[in-house]
């Protein structure tokens, strides 16, 4: 891996993450560390799971810890900083306070999609199913969910519908 690589990626997550209202760890040596983790797992595995979590290497069992994970915002909510540090509060952004552990929130083996099924039955705008990225939150109504979120980048897999 290249530095020059993980500072393009650097570059591009903090366009894209002040463009969506989150601000990434103010130290800029750390999280170059962490996107040279990302794209090693990207390499690895073909998607940039978390590089502070031990990835399987198949994209469904890993969905949950594909970057930014399910549990960036409860943790930022919670704590002031995602787990691996790469995504922080706005008070943490200014200096304003210092980051602390954050616990493990991923359960050993992620529920299959087919125990969510029953659950994620539920609305329909004009006959359309209604799609919520499980990152951000988005909601829109398609037929399928987007390619991308439009809000925080999350791929088509990290949507699940919406009930």
């Amino acid at each position: 891996m290249s530095s020059q690589s993980a500072e393009a990626l650097y570059e591009r997550l903090k366009r894209e993450t002040e463009a969506g209202g989150y601000f990434l760890n103010p130290d800029k040596e750390f999280v170059l560390s962490l996107m040279e983790g990302l794209l090693t797992n990207e390499e690895r595995y073909g998607y940039q799971s978390c590089p502070c979590r031990l990835a399987e290497g198949i994209r469904e069992k890993d969905l949950d810890i594909i970057c930014p994970c399910d549990y960036r915002d409860p943790d930022l909510d919670e704590y002031g900083a995602c787990y691996c540090a790469l995504y922080v509060s706005e008070e943490m952004a200014l200096g304003q306070k210092e980051a602390g552990p954050v616990p493990e929130r991923r359960r050993d083996k992620p529920a299959p999609a087919e125990e969510h099924e029953e659950k994620l039955v539920g609305f329909t705008r004009g006959g359309l199913p209604v799609w919520r990225c499980k990152v951000c939150g988005y909601l829109c109504a398609r037929p399928q969910p987007p390619l991308k979120c439009p809000i925080c980048k999350a791929d088509k897999d990290r949507f699940e519908r919406f009930r």
